[in-house]
């Protein structure tokens, strides 16, 4: 297509077969942009990574086209866990009201362009941000070069617990996944979650983001939005990549005992545990619907 539609915070410019989202810097409407969609710049979304569009009526005199990310297509959005604000939503345009009619016709242009938009994607179809990237939590100074992330303790910040851990160093390899808990919530962290702790074969339950090593916390002005997200979306990314080159037969095995281990205990505290840790590798985007259902159902039936 390659026809462009400017709204208040960034254009959509069409292409055959993806939209290029470029988020504006400038003041060109008057109305500050948000500091997450300066940090993100610009994204292409392919026509496949989307599952709907939707196009309503928005605030003072506004139209919201909308476009539907499909489960598990984009690094970001799978972080963020549906915890991320409509003002910072990168999939909303807000435009003037007047431009509705044409606002219609793009609309019916992605629409046609998706393709198994109610299928989970099966990998990641939008790019993160890319390494290295870093941003200053509550107690640590975060970092990530693209095959590991560290964190640095501040001694102002650092619980005795992280202090007599050490500093961290965390690679891809060894991780399953994210949990990101949005800075402006009440007590907001990032945790790294290890390949141990999410199939429950060896690690005990998680500390408290405050104790556990492999999480730092937030706090105001430390680890917010605009830093955080990307930071982890980033991270998701690479785990993702880094479990596709692990041979067939070792992920088999990872799974296999996850369930063996399952099967062997039924204590309901335990079996409500190894749901949740389930529920995080699904909202990362690294168990689909059907095998969470699957998996779900297999360790109810442990009661």
């Amino acid at each position: 297509m390659g026809d462009v539609l400017a709204g208040n915070h960034a254009t959509w410019e069409f292409d055959s077969d993806s939209v290029l989202i470029r988020f504006e810097r400038g003041a060109r409407t008057g109305i500050r942009t948000p500091k997450l969609f300066q940090a993100l710049g610009e994204r292409r979304v392919p026509y496949e990574a989307l599952s709907s569009v939707t196009l309503g009526p928005g605030k003072r005199g506004t139209v919201v086209l909308r476009a539907v990310p499909r489960p598990g297509a984009d690094p970001l959005v799978e972080a963020a866990a549906g915890q991320l604000k409509e003002s910072v939503d990168p999939y909303r345009l807000v435009l003037p009201a007047d431009r509705e009619t044409l606002a219609e016709y793009y609309a019916d242009e992605l629409r046609a362009g998706i393709r198994d938009g109610r299928e989970p994607a099966e990998r990641y179809l939008v790019a993160a941000p890319e390494a290295p990237l870093q941003f200053k939590a509550y107690d640590a100074k975060a970092s990530f070069d693209g095959k590991r992330v560290s964190f640095r303790w501040f001694w102002t910040g650092a619980s005795t617990a992280k202090w007599k851990a050490g500093d961290q160093v965390l690679p891809v390899g060894e991780l399953e996944g994210v949990e990101w808990r949005s800075p402006e919530l009440f007590n907001g962290y990032l945790r790294m979650l290890r390949r141990d702790d999410v199939t429950g074969t060896a690690a005990p339950e998680p500390a408290p983001a405050d104790h556990d090593p492999a999480a730092v916390v937030f706090g105001l002005g430390y680890g917010p939005v605009h830093e955080s997200l990307p930071f982890a979306a980033a991270v998701l990314e690479a785990v993702q990549g880094a479990s596709a080159r692990r041979p067939p037969a070792n992920r088999a095995l990872v799974a296999a005992g996850a369930v063996a281990t399952a099967a062997v205990r039924s204590d309901p505290a335990d079996v409500a545990e190894r749901i949740r840790h389930l529920g995080e590798l699904h909202r990362a985007g690294l168990v689909t619907d059907e095998e969470f259902s699957a998996k779900k159902a297999e360790l109810l039936a442990e009661l």
